[in-house]
């Protein structure tokens, strides 16, 4: 097995996202930390857009730091995210998911500040 140190970006990323447990979620900010990369939320994004077709990745247990699916409502992703997380027991509330109770790291997201 290759040492993280090893793995591309990517690859460390979706290893990350490889252990949300079934039931939970976590932000593409907690992920980008996780895997040593803090601040680097996009890449996260990046990275879940570019997995390979048919990989055994739960990417519909990353969410953004609102609690909020991020794919455009109008596409069929958006409801495709939003059935298999409800198929795992995360409840939405006015299309939102409580991270205190479903967040893997069961870290409430932090206040945005004014720049």
């Amino acid at each position: 097995m290759e040492s993280q140190r090893n793995l591309s970006t990517h690859q460390l990323i979706w290893e990350i996202v490889r252990q949300i447990p079934k039931g939970k979620v976590a932000t593409y900010g907690e992920v980008a930390r996780e895997a040593g990369l803090p601040g680097q939320a996009r890449l996260v994004g990046y990275a879940l857009h570019n997995l390979p077709i048919n990989v055994d990745i739960p990417w519909h247990r990353v969410i953004n730091a609102q609690g909020r699916i991020s794919l455009p409502r109008a596409g069929g992703d958006y409801l495709k995210q939003k059935q298999l997380l409800l198929k795992e027991g995360i409840a939405f509330v006015n299309e939102k998911i409580e991270l205190k109770k479903f967040g893997w790291l069961n870290r409430a997201p932090r206040e945005m500040s004014v720049r």
